[in-house]
């Protein structure tokens, strides 16, 4: 019997699978068991592979800007907001040794849907938008391909950070580079 958040279900329980074992782990027939339903009942809400994938890291980047948006407007101090922000990636770690749900399809670039890399592409997007408007605060728009560029770096390093450490399993990894980064500059 479906019930009215069995989509919701459904997408709840292949984050969790995409997280633990990327896109290409993502089994219709897992994913109907785990939730317990007919695989037919996962086709019904996403005809493909591909569609589920496009909606799960649609969802992902679009809960991303919630939670960072909120970041900007609960504090106007560029380092609180920085350790939210890098404490959201710390927290896919702490969660079973799992990586950020746009960064592990990344990894799987060449081999995504077109209509799933688009959506991991925004995620990207979504985190260097957001982190330009941070970096941005109380700076002259002259410094703007460098805000844009260092925006880049930061993203970058800490999706590595957060790779590493989930290769390592030893979420102090994770930590040892964040704060290495701060020490270094690159987070402020």
């Amino acid at each position: 019997m479906m019930t009215a958040d069995t989509k919701q279900v459904i997408m709840d329980t292949a984050r969790a699978m995409v997280q633990a074992r990327g896109y290409s782990g993502l089994s219709f027939r897992e994913l109907a068991k785990e939730v317990g339903v007919k695989s037919a009942s996962i086709h019904y809400h996403f005809p493909t592979k591909g569609d589920l994938g496009a909606a799960l890291a649609r969802r992902y980047a679009d809960e991303a800007i919630e939670i960072f948006d909120a970041f900007l407007e609960a504090s106007p101090d560029i380092g609180a907001c920085m350790r939210k922000y890098t404490d959201v990636f710390r927290s896919a770690l702490s969660n079973n040794n799992r990586m950020c749900l746009c960064g592990i399809m990344a990894a799987e670039h060449d081999d995504l849907p077109a209509e799933v890399r688009a959506e991991v592409d925004r995620f990207t997007d979504v985190n260097i938008r957001w982190l330009i408007k941070l970096l941005s605060r109380g700076k002259s728009k002259a410094a703007a391909g460098a805000i844009a560029q260092r925006a880049l770096a930061i993203f970058a390093a800490v999706e590595g950070a957060q790779l590493v450490a989930r290769g390592r399993g030893d979420i102090a990894v994770y930590d040892q580079a964040i704060e290495a980064y701060r020490t270094a500059g690159l987070l402020p």
